[in-house]
């Protein structure tokens, strides 16, 4: 896509390219580095949990009461990365945001999960998109071919079926359901095992997160 020293740049860090697209012509694409219109977008991310080991270690150095820990990190790995390469660096927590997930769809052709998650046809539910790079030039991105979406395949949907309140339906997310349940005695499960809707999908069991990743991301869903 735009060479092998980016995927290496990116892998030291357990990152890995998700892809990525050209900007048509006219299109309100974001500004890139050099304040001229982005030609240009090249997604990062993770696929299970490889990054985790390079966080934890990042993080031992910090304050304990360092706010939105992950974000900062990954905000300054891939803006240390964006420099070496000329890019200019954009995050999912962005104001105003950026549309991350319609160019992740664009750029490796995923659809939405029942959960509202991005099933990937290798990682299942198991991976996110941590930021992204900007370029002023139009790189050569491969052609995306739209993959097999496992959710169709998927006749029972055990992802709607394991949740004691039923955060997760066709009629969409019941957040306040779901942040009770969380927050509560009941609720322990999900704090150290994670949500129990994702973990009852059968793909991408390889890449599941361990039980210390979903404890982290859990609670700063619950801010407990």
């Amino acid at each position: 896509m735009t060479g092998n020293g980016l995927a290496e740049a990116i892998g030291r860090h357990g990152l890995v390219l998700r892809g990525g697209f050209v900007f048509d012509k006219g299109e309100a694409a974001p500004l890139a580095l050099s304040g001229r219109l982005a030609r240009s977008v090249i997604l990062i991310g993770n696929a299970g949990a490889s990054y985790w080991p390079h966080f934890r270690r990042w993080r031992e150095g910090r304050p304990a009461d360092l706010e939105n820990p992950l974000d900062t990190w990954c905000r300054e790995v891939i803006g240390g990365i964006a420099q070496d390469f000329g890019a200019r660096a954009v995050s999912p927590s962005d104001r105003p945001f950026l549309p991350f997930q319609q160019w992740a769809m664009r750029s490796e052709g995923l659809k939405s999960s029942p959960l509202g998650i991005l099933m990937h046809p290798e990682y299942g539910l198991w991976h996110a998109y941590r930021g992204a790079l900007l370029f002023d030039v139009e790189l050569a991105v491969e052609s995306v071919h739209e993959p097999i979406h496992l959710c169709d395949a998927c006749v029972g949907k055990p992802c709607l079926k394991a949740c004691p309140v039923d955060a997760y339906t066709p009629a969409g997310f019941a957040y306040e359901d779901c942040l009770a349940h969380v927050r509560g005695a009941e609720g322990k499960p999900c704090r150290t095992v994670g949500c129990l809707d994702r973990n009852a999908c059968p793909y991408g069991a390889a890449y599941r997160y361990p039980a210390e990743v979903h404890a982290f991301h859990m609670k700063a869903f619950a801010k407990l």
